[in-house]
């Protein structure tokens, strides 16, 4: 059987917004296939990875913002947080790509902060199937 990010990914945004019904960002459902080609690009341990990285590069916009200072952008950060730079792949393209595709959804829905989907991924990653023992996964959950 294959690993299903979608299903893992749902179960952690009910764990975090509650119930659907409750209403959950309207933004849920448009993210969710961007945040699996990370994974079906990379493989979850290299998709965990990378949602720590894009974590670190959303909060690199935030404290660019809040210090009223040069923001280089989301790109710029995932960039060096993930070191695509260095060896240009298509699956590294793909996930690249999606993930940017996702962020630029996810800030523009103003109930909910990025870095919650970030967190849901990152935490869908280590549910069964994924590679709950790999270190990035484990490290990013205690943190």
């Amino acid at each position: 059987m294959t690993y299903d990010f979608g299903l893992h990914f749902t179960q952690e945004l009910g764990n975090h917004f509650g119930s659907p019904t409750d209403g959950w960002p309207a933004t849920a459902e448009h993210v969710t296939p961007f945040l699996a080609i990370v994974v079906h690009a990379l493989g979850v341990t290299d998709g965990a990875r990378w949602f720590e990285a894009a974590g670190r590069a959303h909060q690199e916009m935030v404290d660019a913002d809040q210090a009223r200072t040069y923001n280089f952008g989301f790109a710029h950060y995932l960039d060096l947080a993930t070191g695509a730079h260095e060896e240009i792949t298509l699956p590294i393209e793909a996930a690249f790509e999606a993930m940017k595709g996702m962020y630029v959804l996810a800030r523009r829905d103003s109930a909910v902060d990025v870095h919650a989907y970030f967190d849901c991924a990152l935490r869908a990653c280590s549910r069964d199937g994924g590679h709950a023992a790999s270190t990035p996964v484990a490290a990013a959950a205690s943190a």
